[in-house]
C-alpha cells in the first residue's frame, strides 16, 4: 500500500492536469501461504476541494493572514487556489476584544479531512495561537468550512463548519470566492445563505 501511495502522490503532484488516479500494484509469489499467483493492492487518490475561513484580531492581523496563506502553500499536498479580500468584523460571542480581520480560501488538497485539520492547527500553532478563552482573541484562526461534499461529525472535527449560516464573517468572504458552493446539509448555496442572513 505504501508503494501505491508513493506512486499516486507522485503522479498527482507531478502532473497538474491529473485530478484523480487509481493505482494497482501486483506482487507475484507473495508469502501469504495461500495457493494464488499474485496479491494486489489498489488505491484511488484525488485532489479534494476544501474551503477555509481565516481570521485574526491580535497584532499584525493582515500579516498573520498573509503568512497563513504562504505557509499553507508551502505544504506540498495543499494548494491555495483562491483567496478573498479581507473584511473587518465585530467579535463573535461575549468576550470584549478587538475587531477581527477575516477572509476565506479555496484550497485543493491531497490530505484527508483529519490530516487537513492537523495541518491548519499546526499553522495556528506556528502563529503562536493560544486557546485560553473560548471565542477569545487569537493571532490566527483557521476553520474548515467545506471539504468536498462531506458531512463529518466527530469529537475533533465538524464539517460543514458549525453554525456558519449565522456567521457573516464566514459567509461574506466565502460569497466573494464561492457563491455557488453548496451546503451539503441545507442544500443551499453560499449565495442563498448569505442573502438570507443579511435580509433578516
Amino acid at each position: 500500500e505504501a508503494v501505491c501511495e508513493t506512486i499516486a502522490n507522485f503522479l498527482l503532484l507531478e502532473y497538474e492536469q491529473i485530478e484523480e488516479v487509481e493505482v494497482e500494484v501486483k506482487k507475484p509469489w507473495a508469502p501469504i501461504l495461500l495457493p494464488i499467483d499474485t496479491v494486489s493492492v489498489t488505491i484511488t487518490r484525488r485532489w479534494h476541494i476544501a474551503y477555509l475561513s481565516i481570521g485574526s484580531n491580535v497584532g499584525d492581523k493582515e500579516g498573520y493572514l498573509d503568512s497563513a496563506i504562504d505557509r499553507l502553500n508551502e505544504d506540498e499536498y495543499t494548494k491555495v487556489m483562491k483567496a478573498s479580500a479581507y473584511i473587518e468584523t465585530e467579535p463573535y460571542g461575549d468576550v470584549e476584544q478587538e475587531n477581527f480581520l477575516n477572509g476565506a480560501l479555496e484550497i485543493h488538497t491531497l490530505r484527508s479531512p483529519e490530516e487537513l485539520l492537523e495541518l491548519v492547527q499546526e499553522k495556528e500553532k506556528e502563529a503562536k495561537r493560544e486557546r485560553i478563552i473560548h471565542w477569545g482573541p487569537r493571532t490566527l484562526d483557521i476553520d474548515i468550512v467545506f471539504y468536498d461534499n462531506e458531512i463529518i461529525a466527530t469529537e475533533d472535527l465538524i464539517i460543514p463548519h458549525i453554525d456558519m449560516e449565522n456567521r457573516n464573517f464566514v459567509l461574506e468572504p466565502m460569497y466573494s470566492i464561492a457563491p455557488y458552493a453548496r451546503h451539503p446539509i441545507y442544500k443551499k448555496t453560499i449565495s442563498q445563505l448569505y442573502n438570507e442572513l443579511n435580509n433578516k
